[in-house]
């Protein structure tokens, strides 16, 4: 086995004919037998290390988010343990859980590299995505007070201001942020992980629709349709406004291959 990679503990049934016959002789003993019952120890705890590994999980999606890793591109443990000042142990930790979450690829002839995507895929995750986010868009109104509708006005112009300036990675985090507060608010972490997983895998194909000029001038209608839907706490106005705004990312990203 290579090392550093997850043991498990084998559950056989070596003990069991063993085990049995304790239990026999057990059985056997009378009742006024003070026999001492076996001493039962608890495994020691390891020290957590899910604040450095959760680091380095952030800064791995950020540079997947970004363009900084690309599809395809092979992982060296030693150059990321270079460049985020890391142990191995760490690293290894955080590569695991983003393998589990289908955003790396294990190959036995090139290691570990960042999961490529299928149109066919693409297409799924873009439509998974647009029900996800109308759903956050509908419980955030249900749940979200008046001085959260104008913290989320306020991401929204910012996001749009984003937009309006076209650097990538600004309009990448005022998008993040205010996806954040809608998900935040909605109360419903589990859409607020699976979106975030969504987003991560068509990361490569979002860049090429957020590099696009036009995109950017689309996005800022779709963004301002939205927040006025939900700034009248218009429900079924928001739903259609989410997943207008996704059907209208994945065409871009996506061109012909999603009609």
């Amino acid at each position: 086995m290579a090392k550093g990679a997850t043991r498990l503990v084998a559950i056989s049934g070596q003990g069991e004919p063993q085990a049995r016959r304790a239990s026999a002789g057990a059985r056997q003993k009378s009742a006024g037998d003070t026999a001492a019952a076996p001493v039962v120890r608890l495994a020691p705890l390891r020290q957590p290390s899910a604040p450095l590994r959760n680091k380095i999980i952030a800064a791995l999606r950020s540079a997947i988010e970004t363009g900084l890793l690309v599809p395809g591109q092979r992982l060296i443990e030693k150059d990321l343990c270079d460049q985020l000042a890391v142990s191995r142990t760490s690293l290894r930790e955080a590569l695991r859980e983003l393998q589990a979450e289908g955003i790396l690829e294990y190959n036995s002839s090139r290691g570990l590299s960042v999961s490529r995507i299928s149109i066919d895929d693409a297409k799924n995750a873009y439509r998974i995505r647009a029900v996800l986010e109308a759903l956050a868009v509908e419980q955030f109104i249900e749940h979200a007070d008046d001085a959260q509708l104008k913290e989320l006005r306020q991401e929204g112009e910012r996001l749009k201001r984003a937009y309006r300036g076209g650097v990538l990675d600004e309009i990448l985090l005022a998008k993040r942020t205010f996806y954040d507060r809608i998900c935040a608010g909605a109360k419903n972490p589990i859409a607020f992980d699976m979106i975030n997983r969504l987003v991560l895998r068509t990361s490569s194909l979002r860049k090429v629709s957020l590099s696009r000029k036009a995109r950017h001038q689309q996005s800022i209608a779709e963004i301002e349709a939205l927040l006025d839907a939900i700034q009248r706490r218009d429900a079924r106005r928001a739903r259609a406004a989410a997943i207008e705004h996704v059907n209208n990312s994945a065409l871009s990203a996506l061109g012909e291959a999603v009609q």
